[in-house]
């Protein structure tokens, strides 16, 4: 039986399974932590990432025939990038390879191999394209009933690719905040349990971005980790693996973490800077960077509480300021990665001129959480310099451009 903790009001006795928050106060909850006789190892040895992190996961089994390989993705390094920037050791954790282009499956492994060890048979999602496709993709593995949430005017191609794994897909007319917590009352009434991006099993998948990091970095932790933030369900996996990390005597510094949110929508960073234990949801939002554009973030108030225990970062960046990293990434190191994954640069880059990254030589790692192949939208109008030439005049043209 798995135990469930909220920050603000420690352990519960129980909770309702199909709601994620905290009956007393509304806040998330999370899996407390195990404890295992002997102590947690990681089984470098195993293949899939959930049985090579197993321990540190609250599943009693892992079926192999659920995954669909996520996870394992690589930590590259960005020499071109650091060299600019003056720094030895920045690096881009590549969740774009994953099975479907994103950091979500980590997450929806983990919630898929719950629901099916507890015989759920319908599950469910609310999002704004990639935990659709996610959820979709997953709920089709494993043979469940799956309803996908869509708030109206979601691009059409964010629907088409998660409506390909055949998912009852919805487009809902309506406020995305409260369609989040209407999916819950809903689901309850109906027996869909919606795995949506603050699930406490969702989050624990995310922690295993935060193993791969130390063994890829030689069992150590990172001086900083950049995290693009909408939810905030992300952030905080990622932090509470480091966080058990540290419980188990892994690592002996915890890493500095950043969240970033875009400047058209940033109600964390408006909370956190103004020393706010709360954060004020917003009504107008101006960004391109849809998949961070959440005005109500339904983990916002742990995430603040989070940053500060653990003497961690939220700043903001513009949409221009994302898109120039986003090119840097693509032409410097080859990584076409979301707008919103290039949050992550954009904001390095402010604190390195802030001089508040100096030191050469520590580790700062990059999530990009999506590719760039998810928004082609954006590409219609991204600036490319075609050279055009006729066949007979191509030698001539080629010179040219050396």
């Amino acid at each position: 039986m798995d135990r469930f903790e909220c920050l603000a009001c420690g352990p519960l006795a129980s909770r309702d399974p199909y709601s994620p928050f905290c009956t007393g106060c509304g806040e998330p909850l999370f899996i407390a932590p195990g404890v295992r006789s002997g102590g947690k190892v990681i089984h470098e040895d195993r293949t899939l990432a959930l049985e090579k992190f197993s321990d540190f996961l609250p599943l009693d089994s892992i079926d192999p025939r659920l995954s669909l390989g996520e996870g394992l993705t690589p930590l590259l390094r960005l020499e071109r990038v650091g060299t600019a920037l003056g720094l030895a050791g920045v690096y881009a954790k590549n969740e774009a390879q994953n099975p479907t282009a994103s950091f979500k499956d980590r997450g929806t492994a983990v919630a898929v191999q719950k629901a099916v060890a507890l015989g759920i048979r319908r599950i469910g999602t609310v999002s704004t394209g990639n935990m659709a496709a996610s959820t979709a993709a997953y709920g089709a593995r494993a043979g469940l009933d799956t309803f996908v949430l869509l708030k109206e005017g979601t691009s059409m191609t964010s629907l088409r690719v998660a409506g390909i794994y055949g998912p009852r897909l919805v487009a809902v007319d309506g406020d995305y905040g409260a369609l989040f917590r209407t999916s819950l009352e809903i689901g309850k009434k109906l027996g869909i349990t919606f795995m949506n991006s603050i699930d406490p099993y969702r989050m624990e998948g995310y922690k295993l971005t935060a193993f791969e990091i130390f063994l890829q970095l030689g069992r150590r932790a990172p001086r900083t980790v950049f995290v693009p933030l909408s939810s905030g369900g992300h952030l905080l996996g990622l932090m509470r693996g480091f966080a058990d990390l540290e419980r188990e005597g892994m690592i002996s510094a915890y890493p500095t973490f950043v969240g970033i949110q875009a400047q058209g929508c940033a109600p964390l960073v408006r909370a956190f800077d103004a020393g706010l234990e709360k954060y004020e949801p917003l009504t107008d939002i101006r960004t391109i960077a849809h998949a961070i554009a959440n005005p109500t973030p339904p983990a916002g108030n742990a995430v603040l509480r989070m940053i500060r225990e653990r003497d961690g970062l939220l700043l903001a960046v513009s949409d221009r300021e994302m898109l120039d990293a986003q090119r840097e990434l693509a032409a410097a190191e080859g990584l076409f990665c979301q707008p919103e994954s290039a949050t992550t640069l954009a904001a390095l880059k402010k604190l390195a001129a802030a001089g508040l990254i100096k030191e050469r030589d520590g580790k700062d790692v990059l999530v990009l959480t999506g590719s760039g192949l998810k928004t082609p939208g954006l590409l219609e109008s991204a600036p490319i310099e075609i050279h055009r030439v006729p066949l007979e005049g191509l030698e001539a043209g080629l010179a040219r451009l050396f």
